[in-house]
Formats: C-alpha cells, structure tokens, sequence
C-alpha cells in the first residue's frame, strides 16, 4: 500500500495534463479539468485515482472498478465502464508508470541533512554503531544493536531487541520486534517490474512496502523487495538464509525456512512451515500451501498443495519425480546408452 511516510504526493495534477504527459488521449475530452490525485490498480483505485488495464484477463477488474479514468490500449477502449474516463494508448503500462512517477515521488535523504536526521527516534538502549545513517521520521526500539554503515531510509520503523548488521540497508520497510537482518541485507528497495514504451522499456512504479513481522532473520546479502503497490510480507519467526532473493508482492507466512539462493518472482503466497531448499526458483503468482517442503534446486511452475513435497525441475510430488528419474534411467541402460557413452 502507499504510506506517506515512504512517498511523498505530488499531486493533485489535471487529468488533461497527466494524459499529455503520459502521451495519452483523454477520449472524452470535456472530462480533461478532472483532478488527480493518485495511481492504482484496478481493485483498488478510487474516484481521485488514474488507473491501467494491461491484459484482457482483468476485464472483470476492469468493470468493478472505482477509478477516476483508466489508461487502456486503444483497441479495448470500448471496454471501460460508463463512469471511467477512457485515457486511449498504445503502451498502457508505460502511461502509468509516467503517471506515477508525476504524482508521486520516493522519500530520500536531502543533500545536507546530518547522517542522522534530528526527527528520527531513537529509544534508550538502542545500540547506534559508527558510519550509520537514518532518515527523517525513522524509529528505532529499545535494546536493538546497529552495526557500522548502516542505512535506515526517512520513516522506517525497527522494533525492540533487533540486530543490523553492517552495511544493510532498509527502505521502505515496517519491522518488528526482535529481527535479525544479516550484514549487507537489502530491504525495500524497487521490485523488478518493467514495461515497453514508445522509446523503449521503462521502469514500472513500486509503491508498496516491506513488512518484516516479529522474530524473522534474514541472512546476510539477501534482497527483500518492496511491493509494487500492495506490500511484501515475511511472517513471524521465518528464517531466510543468504543470497535469498524475495520479488515485490510475495506473502511468506509464519515459521518458514528458506535456504540460500533462493529465487521467488512476484506476487506468490507462502503458507505457514514451509521449507524450501537451495536454489529453489518459483514462478510469479504461485501458491504455496501449509507445510509444503520443496526439495533443493526444484523449479516450481504450478501452484503446490499443502503438505505436498515436491523435486525437480518443473516440480513433481517427490515420489513421482524419483519413479520418472528410475525409469529414465532403466530406459537409457536398456537401449545400449551407457555402452555407446564408453
């Protein structure tokens, strides 16, 4: 979700302007004077917000939804709900991002303001190590240790009896009490989301944040992304190894394991005690369930059920994939392979 404390609003802007910027035709132009004042997705915009359809499978969105006017390729016009004032383009998503970055811009660290900014708040018994640097309305708790070259952005907030170590970095980011986030650990920088324009890809807005819930560790060298507008959420007491890295909208639930190097695309649902192993890599939008475990480097494409154990590349329930691997094997032995590779 968009926190204030993270972004700061531009706006509002003339929908009109907003559309030229965008290089977008307001198609019923006596709307043009309608004044904007954020961007959303389709089930969550509201009448002050612009919004974009990107594939015909959110048309059922596309109808429910309360926006103020919606970016739509120019061949779908015709699809937008009376009410919706039709912003006609050929890159729908490039308008957004365009729209975005206009009405919204990331909270920083101004040019002369001191390592640590005054209105920061820090509790009695927090440890502040040398090098660090926190960022205006950011806060500290009790008995939380930072160590050396630290960076904690403008309003992130750290729960009591922590630990930082050295050079990680948090933005955008809400953690609680009692976390471990390992040496050179990246919270809440943007999410990997990118779309073609006319004069090539462009970035797509990350207006989301990182929720780290009480008692998580996270390993040293790890990236944690913010979401792209919704939040990314790691449960209580999960432990993630090193060189993990969790995509923007990802949902991890409480009590889970999660080996080194790691790979999650975005948008995916973890259930609580889940295990995963090395090198795991998990296609956006799946669904994890309950108490799954998914064996080390398996690729997972589908959704897995809960309790499943899953192996392999894509996935298969554990005893599956072992049987396929023997009869392969029992296949390449009986056609003479293994003599033909000597």
């Amino acid at each position: 979700m968009l926190d204030p404390r993270f972004h700061e609003q531009l706006g509002p802007v003339r929908l009109g302007d907003l559309a030229a910027l965008a290089e977008a035709e307001v198609v019923q132009p006596e709307h043009a004077d309608i004044m904007i004042m954020g961007v959303a997705p389709l089930d969550r915009a509201g009448p002050g917000d612009v919004t974009f359809l990107s594939d015909r499978k959110f048309l059922a969105a596309l109808g429910a939804t309360k926006a103020a006017a919606c970016f739509v390729h120019v061949n779908q016009a015709k699809d937008v709900p009376q009410g919706v004032v039709v912003l006609a383009t050929r890159f729908p998503q490039f308008a957004y991002a365009k729209a975005a970055e206009r009405l919204f811009a990331a909270r920083g660290f101004p040019a002369g303001d001191p390592a640590i900014h005054p209105s920061a708040e820090i509790e009695d018994g927090a440890i502040i190590g040398a090098n660090v640097t926190i960022g205006a309305g950011a806060s500290i708790g009790r008995g939380t240790r930072v160590l050396p070259g630290v960076v904690i952005g403008p309003g992130v907030a750290i729960g009591r009896d922590g630990y930082i170590g050295a050079g990680a970095v948090i933005l955008n980011s809400l953690v609680g009490d009692g976390a471990k986030i390992l040496s050179n650990a990246v919270l809440g920088e943007a999410g990997f989301g990118a779309a073609g324009g006319p004069r090539g890809v462009v970035d797509l807005p990350q207006l989301g944040r990182v929720i780290i819930q009480d008692n998580v560790t996270i390993g040293a060298g790890t990236c944690i992304d913010r979401g792209a507008y919704e939040d990314t959420v790691i449960g209580e007491n999960t432990k993630i190894d090193n060189l993990v890295q969790i995509g923007h909208n990802n949902v991890i639930g409480r009590n889970c394991v999660i080996a080194a190097q790691v790979g999650m695309s975005g948008s995916c649902k973890v259930g609580d005690g889940v295990a995963m192993g090395g090198q795991v890599g998990l296609a956006d939008h799946r669904i994890i369930g309950d108490g799954a475990q998914l064996a080390g480097k398996s690729g997972i494409m589908q959704d897995v059920a809960p309790g499943e154990r899953v192996f392999g590349v894509p996935a298969k329930p554990i005893r599956q994939a072992l049987r396929e691997q023997l009869v392969l094997k029992r296949l390449v032995e009986g056609s003479g392979g293994a003599k033909n590779e000597s």
